[in-house]
C-alpha cells in the first residue's frame, strides 16, 4: 500500500493570504501546505480521503490518473469543497465515482452540491454513487478493508480510518479509549497537530504527541498543520523518536 500526503495544511492552508510571518514567507517547500488529504493506492484500489478546496490541483500535482472512491471524514468545507472536480474521473472511467460518507456528512454534501442531487440531472455534472458509512462497522473498497474510528472535533463527530497498518485521524481533539484501541499497533499513524496553543477543536502538538504515545504506533506523522506551529524543519527536528511532521508530497510504503 502506498500513501501520498497530497495536503497537510489546516483550513486556510499555508501560506495564509496576506500573512508575513516566517512560515508563510518560507522558501522551504515543506512549509507550503495545501488543505489536508491523502491518496491511498494498492494494485486494486485508488482512493482519496477528503476532497478539499485544493482537490483539483492536488490530483494534477500527484498525477492521479485513476480514482475509485472518495472517503469523507466529515462535512466541513475544507474537506468537501473540491468534490465537483471528480467530473474528470467520470470522463476517464466512464462511470460514477463511489462516495463514502456518514448520513450526516451526506447531508452536508447535498447542501453544498445540491445540483448533483437535483432531478432531473443534466450532462456535465459530477456522477456519484453514495455509500453510507455506519460508524462502528467496517466496509471494503476494492479489497481494502476500512475500519471507521469515531473522534470528536469539539462537539462534531468525525471519522478517522484504520486501513491495514495505516491509521488516519484528522480534525480531532478527543478520542475515546475504546476508539483509540482501533489504532493500536499501526505501522503508521497520522494525527492532526494544529499548533502549540490550545484550540477548541484540534489537538495541539503536545496533545497529539501524548495520543500518539498511547496508540503505540511504529511511526507517527502529524498533519492539519497551521502556520502557527512554526517552521517545518525546526519543529520536526525537535520531535520524539518515531514522530514526524508530514509534508505535502511525502510518500509512505506499507
Amino acid at each position: 500500500m502506498k500513501i501520498t500526503f497530497i495536503g497537510t495544511g489546516t483550513s486556510q492552508g499555508v501560506p495564509i493570504i496576506g500573512c508575513e510571518c516566517p512560515v508563510c514567507r518560507s522558501d522551504n517547500k515543506k512549509d507550503n501546505r495545501l488543505r489536508t488529504s491523502v491518496w491511498i493506492e494498492t494494485p486494486q484500489a485508488s482512493i482519496v480521503i477528503d476532497s478539499g478546496p485544493d482537490f483539483r490541483y492536488q490530483m494534477l500535482r500527484a498525477n492521479v490518473k485513476k480514482l475509485d472512491a472518495i472517503v469523507f471524514t466529515h462535512g466541513h468545507k475544507d474537506h468537501i469543497a473540491g468534490m465537483d472536480d471528480i467530473r474528470a474521473y467520470n470522463f476517464i472511467s466512464g462511470r460514477p465515482i463511489d462516495i463514502y460518507a456518514t448520513e450526516e456528512t451526506q447531508n452536508g454534501l447535498r447542501k453544498e452540491f445540491s445540483y448533483i442531487f437535483d432531478n432531473p440531472t443534466y450532462p456535465g455534472i459530477p456522477q456519484i454513487i453514495l455509500n453510507t458509512i455506519t460508524p462502528g462497522k467496517s466496509f471494503e473498497i476494492n479489497g481494502l478493508e476500512i475500519i471507521p474510528i469515531r473522534v470528536l472535533h469539539y462537539k462534531l463527530e468525525v471519522l478517522g480510518f484504520r486501513i491495514g497498518g495505516f491509521t488516519y485521524i484528522t480534525d480531532a481533539n478527543f478520542i475515546e479509549p475504546d476508539e483509540l484501541t482501533k489504532a493500536k499497533g499501526s505501522k503508521a499513524l497520522v494525527l492532526n497537530a494544529l499548533r502549540h496553543e490550545p484550540h477548541i477543536s484540534h489537538y495541539t502538538l503536545s496533545e497529539a504527541i501524548e495520543v500518539a504515545n498511547s496508540a503505540d504506533a511504529g511511526e507517527t506523522y502529524f498533519t492539519h498543520i497551521s502556520h502557527q506551529l512554526g517552521l517545518h524543519d525546526v519543529i520536526d527536528a525537535g520531535l520524539p523518536s518515531g514522530m514526524h511532521l508530514a509534508y505535502d508530497g511525502l510518500v509512505l510504503e506499507l
